[in-house]
């Protein structure tokens, strides 16, 4: 089958990429705004951009009308955030984060999360996540055109400080089955990482030909 999607509408080309790219890993992100209140959402168009400075992309859609979200208003007006890892033990809180309040209620003290200070940045981070990546805005690349106005906003962040349990680390890597990331299907569902098994990368000699 072969699909246009010039030929779609926004929302048919939305479900087959939700249902196409996975699973995708779940930032949950920390900002706060001019009046000092902290917002919580979780995003799942996220992942690494580079490593030298080591760099981290959320892709924010807007709202209806080209309103900019929450979170990427605060990440630009403030030029901070902090991003943190999904795992089994805050997933459902962290899904609740993801309620539609007002611009003037914190989603942290709705889903009972609890804040610990930043150590760079004056953005607090979740004291239930494993894992805390404060950054400090990149790039802010507004993307995509809907009657003249962007329909995306890119946010490219540098991360400046990582905050890592201690029993993830082992010799500077992850233990991703002690971490139990979660990541994000299509609709509503959510997968584990499952099973885990390696693949040697090829090496090329010119003998084989």
């Amino acid at each position: 089958m072969i699909i246009l999607p010039s030929e779609q509408t926004k929302q048919e080309n939305y479900k087959l990429l939700i249902g196409s790219v996975l699973p995708r890993p779940i930032a949950f992100i920390t900002t706060k705004s001019n009046s000092g209140v902290v917002n919580a959402a979780p995003f799942s168009f996220f992942n690494v951009v580079g490593t030298e400075p080591p760099l981290l992309m959320i892709s924010c859609i807007r709202k209806p009308g080209g309103i900019m979200k929450d979170t990427a208003k605060n990440a630009i007006e403030s030029q901070e955030f902090i991003i943190h890892i999904v795992d089994e033990e805050n997933v459902e809180k962290i899904n609740y984060t993801a309620i539609d309040a007002p611009e003037d209620v914190s989603e942290i003290e709705l889903a009972g999360l609890n804040l610990l200070p930043g150590e760079l940045v004056q953005v607090p981070r979740v004291a239930e996540c494993k894992i805390a990546m404060e950054c400090r805005l990149h790039r802010h690349l507004p993307l995509g055109e809907s009657d003249g106005e962007p329909n995306v906003d890119l946010i490219i962040g540098e991360i400046i400080c990582f905050h890592i349990e201690d029993e993830l680390l082992e010799k500077g890597r992850i233990n991703a089955e002690k971490l139990k990331p979660v990541g994000r299907l299509a609709g509503l569902d959510y997968t584990t990482i499952g099973s885990v098994f390696e693949y040697q990368r090829p090496v090329y000699s010119r003998g084989e030909e």
